[in-house]
């Protein structure tokens, strides 16, 4: 028996409990974790609260894009019984049964050997977000962003992606500007290395399709007005990485910045990237994240927490990274 958040929809409604279940209900997979620790993503809250309509694509539904835990049993020829491993997407959470739960039944190629340095809490700290923020930066890197083309713009700076690009970017040398809705956080903002803060209120609404040009990158995960006002205020040549909609998925935007800058919009696909590219971004946390930033990153709750939780960090009310403890 094992402990788990499920998710179910019947005549009386949509319904998230913390429930008991059997390891027989587990879905088919061939490598069986004991999950020791999950976190509570932007994603994660929409299944549970059922905001999110089609995020859960199955029901009942275990959610939890994340989890780092330690093999029970493996088919598998990659892994063995005791292995340390993570996970982060795959449509773990929406169509397949997540990470929120202290029993997960998986697919071999979905997971990574949790990376040299990383202990599993460490790892979901750094979750889908971090994962997610590392990504974009070698997006960027990869289109030859350097620290001395100016300053970086990261929006939706106070959540778990923004947080984690700040305090990446400023390690690697950038000027970085934090674009917030929450100024009384601007101590915890520049403590992460944020050198310039903005309201979000001055890239949220429509405005003109090409602007002055002031950042040489940003790294996005708002979308909608906020993105089309992003790449239009973008230097010539510059780049967006562009992984989130927690403004909406719509972007009003005009093709001015690209055809007359040159400006890229660069899309970032976290959650079935080739295992590879994953090894790389997890490689690159352990040598590039200051670890003493990961405690102000993160906070910690049980899994019985978890949906309460999910209220608060969709009202905007969670600064950083939850991170779940499935065994309290």
């Amino acid at each position: 028996m094992f402990n788990a958040i499920l998710i179910d929809k019947d005549d009386s409604g949509y319904h998230a409990n913390l429930s008991t279940l059997d390891e027989a209900v587990l879905p088919l997979g061939n490598v069986t974790v004991e999950v020791q620790w999950s976190t509570l993503n932007y994603k994660d809250a929409l299944a549970i609260t059922g905001q999110g309509g089609a995020v859960v694509r199955h029901f009942p539904m275990v959610p939890g894009i994340d989890l780092a835990g330690t093999v029970l049993h493996s088919d598998d020829p990659d892994f063995s019984t005791g292995d340390a491993v993570l996970l982060n997407g795959w449509g773990v959470g929406e169509k397949h049964w997540g990470g929120l739960a202290q029993r997960a039944r998986l697919q071999g190629e979905w997971l990574i050997p949790l990376p040299h340095g990383l202990d599993a809490r460490q790892a979901m700290a750094i979750g889908t977000a971090g994962y997610t923020a590392m990504l974009c930066v070698l997006a960027l890197e990869r289109h030859g962003l350097r620290p001395e083309h100016g300053e970086v713009l990261v929006t939706g700076a106070n959540g778990g992606v923004g947080s984690f690009a700040i305090a990446l970017l400023a390690r690697l040398g950038y000027h970085v500007v934090a674009s917030t809705g929450r100024p009384q956080e601007s101590d915890y903002l520049r403590a992460l290395g944020a050198e310039t803060i903005i309201d979000r209120a001055t890239l949220s609404q429509p405005s003109k399709p090409l602007q002055a040009e002031r950042w040489a990158a940003a790294i996005d995960s708002v979308g909608s007005h906020t993105l089309a006002n992003v790449c239009a205020g973008l230097r010539a040549d510059g780049a967006v990485a562009a992984c989130g909609l927690a403004q909406g998925m719509d972007l009003p935007a005009t093709v001015a910045p690209f055809i007359l800058r040159g400006v890229s919009l660069l899309g970032i696909n976290s959650v079935t990237r080739p295992k590879a590219d994953r090894i790389q971004a997890w490689s690159r946390l352990v040598k590039d994240l200051d670890f003493v930033q990961l405690d102000a990153i993160t906070q910690e709750i049980g899994l019985g927490e978890a949906i309460a939780a999910s209220e608060d960090l969709l009202a905007g009310k969670v600064r950083g990274r939850l991170v779940v403890d499935v065994n309290r």
